[in-house]
């Protein structure tokens, strides 16, 4: 079994076993289980931002409301009326955003690339929202921290991204080959996140986890 020299994105682990090698190599934290592509084969951001660019997430296509709606209702359901959320990664329409805003609970949307509103990351919410994001994000414990700061005492964090399961053959996974997607998480690193910042867990569906802030863990500024 070889071992990786580059640190877990994740937890910091200084060594990972080698996952699969095949038309990329990819590695496993032994901590957190995070499963993660070497560094060295990520590709170029402008080529990153072109394949988003190649996204039609239609707010209207009840296929893909639907699709959200496996994030959105949990969310909905452990939320009062009036909750105000951040939809970190909304991409380029604020779909998620508009369903949140349906059922009463104003959510703004915030994307680094189409809609890079910095200020919207001083406030705080009473949840925030990471749809199909985590996979994409080459230092997920520093977004993971950002966003606990966002999150009020007592507010809610909801992640959905596909989780790798023991039934998954890793070489032949589409989700895999998403040349955007270089980290991939399972229950087991679900749960070291949850551990590791204080917060509770909670896996209502498949490939969606909702974390709730506990309130001594929760008291820094947000930072940008």
């Amino acid at each position: 079994m070889t071992l990786s020299t580059a640190r877990c994105p994740l937890c910091s682990s200084p060594n990972a076993a080698e996952f699969l090698r095949a038309d990329r190599e990819y590695w496993r934290c032994s901590v957190c289980a995070l499963v993660f592509l070497s560094t060295e084969q990520r590709i170029r951001f402008d080529h990153e931002v072109a394949r988003y660019d190649a996204h039609h997430n239609d707010p209207a296509d009840s296929g893909y409301l639907e699709f959200l709606s496996k994030l959105a209702n949990p969310v909905i359901e452990r939320t009062s009326a009036g909750a105000t959320g951040l939809d970190y990664g909304c991409g380029q329409t604020p779909a998620l955003a508009n369903l949140f805003a349906d059922s009463g609970r104003p959510t703004v949307s915030y994307d680094p690339v189409y809609h890079p509103k910095h200020w919207l990351l001083k406030e705080r919410y009473d949840f925030v929202t990471l749809s199909e994001v985590l996979e994409h994000v080459h230092e997920p414990h520093r977004l993971l921290t950002r966003m606990g700061e966002l999150v009020r005492p007592d507010g809610v964090f909801g992640v959905m991204t596909q989780f790798l399961t023991g039934d998954i053959v890793f070489a032949d996974w589409w989700y895999r080959r998403d040349s955007t997607h270089v980290c991939f998480y399972s229950d087991a690193t679900m749960r070291w996140i949850a551990g590791h910042f204080g917060w509770t867990l909670t896996l209502p569906v498949p490939n969606v986890a909702i974390f709730a802030a506990e309130t001594s863990r929760v008291g820094a500024q947000p930072s940008l």
